[in-house]
């Protein structure tokens, strides 16, 4: 057993009800690692204004969770960006797997939320990211100017078509009830939208096109009347909100789940396993909501404290909780827990000029420590003001290290501005973003340097020989949004990919700088990746599920799927 990597208490999922729980483990002095595969703060990141959290007047999603894991990150709780693969919960020491390493424990909190629920109706699959989209936050922009549908009538669908009518020229909200099933307030701001239609008891029968979506057709269920939209010459937008789906895919047959796949817990949020609990929307409950999160959250740690100080006795194993800050990895974290020395960042700070914060440049430090090549970053840009910013933020970014440097290409290209990441030596490694890496896609970018660099993100030796079998030029273009919180685990993984494999290109575009690329591809949704010019596919991917995808380029069916 590594006691490296051995805690008191590992927390799946770094949404409200796991951020909460670290906090609270944390402050009782039990060293806490909280696990998270996309973005720390979970589903209500998306949501741009909170109102309703007791004690805050009004706040985004983003900066609420945020907080939240200052305020445990303050008390030594441990953060790691990782995909957790499998679970052995059965045994005193558990053993939870992730592409990053294993890591051992006494009692976890599984909190892994939950994820949109799809309706079913005809072309809903087929349409998915080609006008049906279920995020507005990542894929709004995408409907500026055109006819949006939402389809639902919980809270979400109504807070949703608000933010919507930032870029629609209309919303039209189908609730297959009498009426919106959410607090009266929120209702009542959907209702009242001058540019929303609300239309109840009314269900969606098809949806249809080509590239794009071109006509949906729906029914009122109490009249049967039947309604076609179908604009000439355009398209528009369907939004899916009909709930969410529990992520308990990697529990399943190992805790008790009911009917609907929601892990059951009692009072304590306790599951059926011995130091096993679970918290937040994973959970079987009738409140779905930050402040609930954050009671099963609290409820959950508080009982784990007694847990872990049993187990402590029962096994004469003390987890070593790490000096204060050295946990600092949220967001640009290269593998485990590294440690950035205090003074160091404060000096990069100051020759920063101020673009990247104190905790920023501590993450960046420990990220340019561990890279074993030097790389350039080669510029190719146009007359744009985006090149500046580039050219501005990718001379920042080589202050903080001397394995970086930043040379202007004369070459030029095509989909200016980019910058491609070479190595020492001036050859390539695959990897270019097309626009800024900021937003989401900051995090994305300095771990597709770390992995060009070397050592790269631990994979297991045999996806690495996966990768390095691949014997056909692969180029894999990525479309993505700054503020999709969905993009990163796709880039990322693009990017190891190719960082193993010279026969692959990962190439990144800001669609917000390329809207002929959107038209070219007709992407309505993102992240899309589209392959070798031959296959567009839509939504977020991990290393495996993109290998797979790679490998069956070949196949025969591959273009129809």
């Amino acid at each position: 057993m590594d006691r490296e990597r051995f805690y008191d208490v590992i927390v799946i999922g770094g949404g409200p009800a796991g951020l909460t729980a670290a906090l609270y483990l944390s402050r009782a002095c039990y060293r806490t690692l909280v696990i998270e595969k996309e973005q720390f703060g979970g589903q209500i990141t998306i949501t741009e204004e909170v109102v309703n959290y007791p004690g805050v007047n009004k706040t985004s999603g983003r900066a609420l969770t945020e907080t939240m894991r200052k305020q445990a990150e303050g008390f030594g709780a441990e953060f790691l960006l990782a995909e957790v693969t499998e679970v052995f919960l059965d045994e005193d020491i558990k053993e939870i797997r992730t592409e990053k390493g294993t890591y051992s424990c006494f009692g976890v909190v599984l909190a892994t939320g939950a994820h949109p629920r799809m309706v079913g109706f005809p072309g809903e699959a087929e349409f998915r990211g080609r006008g049906v989209a279920y995020c507005a936050t990542c894929d709004g922009e995408f409907f500026t100017g055109k006819e949006v549908f939402v389809v639902g009538g919980g809270f979400v669908a109504a807070e949703e078509s608000v933010f919507l009518t930032k870029y629609a020229s209309h919303v039209t909200i189908l609730i297959r009830g009498e009426d919106f099933s959410c607090a009266e307030a929120v209702a009542q701001a959907a209702r009242n939208h001058p540019k929303i239609t609300v239309r109840t008891n009314t269900q969606v029968l098809e949806v249809t096109g080509e590239n794009a979506l071109r006509s949906i057709r729906y029914q009122n269920t109490k009249t049967g009347e039947e309604s076609v939209f179908a604009p000439e010459g355009d398209t528009f937008g369907v939004f899916v909100f009909a709930g969410y789906a529990p992520d308990t895919e990697l529990v399943k047959g190992k805790i008790e789940l009911d009917e609907r796949g929601y892990v059951c817990t009692d009072r304590n949020r306790k599951t059926n396993l011995p130091g096993v609990y679970a918290a937040g929307d994973v959970c079987q409950k009738n409140l779905r909501q930050v402040v609930t999160a954050v009671g099963d959250g609290a409820t959950a740690a508080t009982e784990l404290e007694k847990y872990a100080s049993v187990m402590q006795e029962k096994t004469g194993i003390r987890p070593q909780r790490p000096s204060k800050k050295d946990n600092g990895q949220t967001g640009v974290q290269a593998e485990g827990n590294g440690k950035a020395e205090t003074a160091q960042a404060a000096e990069e700070q100051q020759r920063s000029g101020g673009l990247f914060p104190k905790e920023m440049l501590a993450q960046l430090s420990t990220v340019f420590t561990r890279m074993e090549a030097p790389l350039i970053l080669s510029l190719h840009l146009d007359e744009r003001p985006v090149s500046q910013e580039l050219k501005y933020y990718m001379e920042e970014l080589a202050k903080q290290t001397d394995k970086l440097s930043v040379s202007l290409s004369e070459e030029g290209g095509s989909h200016l501005p980019f910058v491609e990441v070479l190595r020492g030596d001036g050859t390539k490694t695959g990897l270019r973003f097309h626009g800024v890496p900021g937003g989401h896609e900051f995090t994305s970018f300095v771990l597709g340097l770390y992995n060009a660099a070397g050592p790269g993100q631990p994979l297991d030796e045999e996806t690495k020989q996966s990768i390095r079998k691949l014997d056909v030029p692969v180029r894999m273009q990525i479309f993505v949004s700054l503020s999709c919180t969905m993009c990163p685990e796709l880039v990322t993984a693009a990017q190891r990919i190719a960082s193993l494999n010279p026969d692959v290109e990962a190439e990144v575009y800001d669609l917000n700088h390329f809207p002929e690329l959107k038209e070219q591809y007709h992407v309505m949704s993102v992240p899309c990746l589209v392959l070798n010019e031959e296959k567009t596919l839509f939504g977020k991917k991990n290393i495996s599920r993109l290998l797979e995808e790679i490998k069956n380029m070949g196949s025969p069916d591959f273009a129809r799927r």
